[in-house]
């Protein structure tokens, strides 16, 4: 069963367009559903793709764009609406947490459930959240307004216990957990076995980072050095390019640069202006760059460890 993946619910741009919904994503990490931005719309992408709302631990706010915020109100009503339950992490800036409040107070009252804000801030790259398994790190982004960018990293696994000389050397099951992390273990008689020989390597770990919005900069490419897969926004073609900059945009060819600089495994592009009537021209311009590149669409859901691993079958 796949334990990360990033599901794309929206890779449009500021203004509407019938052919793509504003931004949004879910990553699926354990079961645990996480949002990053809530474009308009997210709750019907969601039903259609048959999200289980009830699933949502947190909710990651990059900045306070209509096309990547103006969701989360109604989201959180409906959840509100539908007696969730438990509680919501909604990690966002001051001024939306402020907004937010001021939305549930004045529509539907106090929640049915615990709305937990956790603050973002865009000096310097801060871990926000940590758990057993996973961090996620937010970074800063270079856009017109404070923006921030979000690295999803596994932590180092487990290793794995040979049940062979389990079984050959009856290990209790009580030690069974210490030599998974490393240990040596001692025998009844005195005798040390070394964790070497007890166990083989862990599993790899993976990694997602999430880039939108922001003109190109050297400390993105820091940022999300050496992840498995990077979105990155790619709003316009390089022949945009003094656009791109002066809106705190990036156009495809950028964001290629930023993920061959950042040797990072395969690049993702998104956020798309309703100016092109397809991707192709995006994608043909990021490829020249970096080839191992995709164009996000609506409904597209990637398995990172599947997807890391086709690439390697290939390389």
């Amino acid at each position: 069963m796949s334990e990360f993946t990033v599901q794309y619910l929206g890779c449009g741009s500021a203004t509407p367009s019938l052919r793509h919904m504003p931004s949004c994503q879910i990553v699926d990490y354990r079961n645990s559903l996480m949002m990053v931005d809530c474009g308009e719309g997210a709750q019907l992408t969601m039903r259609r793709m048959r999200i289980h709302f009830a699933r949502l631990r947190h909710i990651f706010i990059s900045h306070l764009h209509g096309d990547h915020f103006l969701g989360l109100p109604g989201l959180l009503s409906t959840l509100s609406l539908q007696d969730k339950g438990g509680n919501l992490h909604v990690h966002v800036f001051e001024q939306g947490e402020e907004l937010l409040r001021h939305f549930m107070r004045v529509t539907t009252g106090e929640p049915t459930f615990e709305i937990i804000y956790d603050r973002l801030y865009d000096d310097e790259p801060r871990i926000v959240l940590d758990t057993k398994a996973l961090t996620v790190t937010s970074f800063p982004l270079h856009h017109r307004v404070p923006c921030v960018g979000f690295r999803f990293d596994e932590k180092p696994k487990a290793r794995h216990l040979r049940g062979d000389m389990a079984a050959y050397l009856g290990i209790p099951v009580c030690d069974i957990p210490a030599i998974k992390e490393g240990a040596d273990w001692t025998t009844p008689d005195g005798r040390t076995i070394d964790n070497e020989r007890l166990t083989l390597p862990p599993s790899p770990s993976y990694s997602y980072a999430y880039c939108s919005d922001t003109s190109y900069h050297r400390d993105t490419v820091e940022a999300v050095h050496g992840v498995n897969i990077l979105y990155h926004e790619a709003t316009y073609a390089d022949d945009k390019k003094s656009c791109a900059r002066l809106h705190g945009h990036s156009t495809a060819r950028q964001a290629a640069m930023v993920a061959r600089e950042a040797e990072v495994g395969c690049l993702v592009l998104g956020h798309y202006s309703k100016s092109y009537c397809n991707e192709d021209s995006l994608l043909a311009e990021a490829r020249e760059i970096f080839p191992n590149t995709i164009a996000a669409t609506e409904g597209m859901r990637m398995d990172i460890e599947e997807t890391v691993q086709t690439q390697d079958a290939q390389a």
